[in-house]
């Protein structure tokens, strides 16, 4: 049986072939692309020709947006389609490039069984306190205005692998996952108990081109007295701000860390400074914490970021190995001191066996029913 994973995220494509027999998952080839949408029919079609995957039997997406639907993997009908296309200005980096994967892989796949796994739904269950915000309740009821959180599915992949590498080990995880988007979440016997995204990708931490957390009012004034339409700010707030409107020269964290100016130097101060006072809100939520989980492209590759982050947090019992760290490039590996009371790792995420074993999941329980209703 084949299995194709598909992830689109806000700057790029992540392909990953499986191969499923008896109890073994087995990733035969996997493609990390920056195409557009555009391109998407093409590059599938190559992708699969070149490796062989003649037929697909089952493929399952990565959806960022998908409100309040549940854990696990969704069909991907017609109703799953108008959630996304829903959400689509909630997430306007994602779920409009999602929903052409879907379209894509129809046209070359043809109709086979699909799925969606939703990056929302781990935090469909958040605590009342996490996920309210103070604003009129009859207009929440309304509108369903909430904190939904994003980057589930990296979370989720990492608390996992963590239960794997201490399967002994505590279970308080505050976990980061730093690529274009950052978020950072605060785990509870893998439940989410809080995370730093909201009703939106946009708040937060500081990402590569999103702002993160911003005042409400500094926008109204933007549009009060500069005349800034709703479009514009949706724009300057997804695309120009973060990383990039800080430094002024790339949202590329490699490039900022060399570059030498001051305001790349206030970009990556900034980044790390917002991490670090969630990471001390949410030692707070949780009473402590017993490990710290990086992940994601930063996360796992650049240490210089890792050690800003957790500066000065000796405080809470946080000791971090800086020779484990530098070396740490990549791959799960513990980088805390070995007197540490909170252990801090870095973590591969696998975004894509967590998609593959949903979907499996999905589609073996429908199997089921339909022979059991046969």
């Amino acid at each position: 049986m084949n299995l194709l994973t598909v992830n689109a995220g806000s700057s790029s494509i992540r392909l990953v072939l499986y191969r499923h027999s008896a109890a073994e998952l087995l990733a035969c080839a996997r493609l990390h692309d920056s195409v557009t949408p555009d391109g998407a029919v093409d590059l599938l079609a190559s992708f699969l020709a070149e490796n062989d995957a003649t037929p697909v039997d089952v493929v399952v997406h990565r959806v960022v947006h998908g409100g309040d639907r549940g854990a696990g993997a969704h069909r991907l009908d017609a109703e799953a389609e108008r959630t996304i296309e829903r959400y689509a200005p909630l997430a306007p980096l994602h779920n409009p490039a999602a929903l052409a994967w879907v379209r894509s892989c129809i046209e070359v796949l043809g109709d086979i069984p699909r799925f969606a796994v939703f990056d929302t739904s781990l935090y469909r269950d958040l605590p009342a306190v996490a996920r309210t915000y103070a604003l009129p309740r009859a207009l929440t009821a309304a509108h369903d205005l909430r904190r939904y959180g994003f980057h589930g599915i990296a979370h989720e992949a990492m608390w996992h692998r963590w239960r794997t590498i201490a399967p002994t080990g505590g279970k308080r995880v505050i976990s980061l996952q730093l690529g274009s988007g950052c978020s950072i979440t605060a785990l509870r016997n893998g439940r989410a108990i809080d995370t730093s995204m909201g009703f939106s990708p946009l708040e937060g931490l500081v990402m590569a081109t999103r702002a993160g957390d911003v005042d409400p009012g500094l926008l109204l004034h933007l549009q009060r007295a500069h005349g800034l339409p709703p479009e514009r700010l949706e724009t300057m707030l997804n695309r120009e701000s973060g990383l990039l409107g800080v430094s002024g020269i790339s949202a590329d964290m490699r490039e900022l860390v060399a570059a030498d100016t001051d305001a790349a130097r206030l970009a990556v101060d900034l980044y790390a400074y917002r991490a670090r006072k969630y990471i001390g809100a949410f030692l707070a939520v949780l009473s402590g914490a017993d490990a710290i989980l990086f992940g994601g492209g930063v996360g796992e590759h650049q240490p210089q970021i890792r050690a800003a982050m957790l500066e000065g947090l000796q405080w809470a019992g946080i000791g971090l190995d800086p020779v484990a760290n530098n070396a740490a490039t990549g791959g799960d590996r513990c980088i805390g001191t070995s007197g540490s009371g909170i252990e801090v790792h870095v973590i591969e995420v696998d975004e894509a066996e967590r998609l593959a074993r949903a979907a499996l999941a999905a589609y073996e329980a429908e199997d089921k029913q339909g022979r059991n209703g046969a």
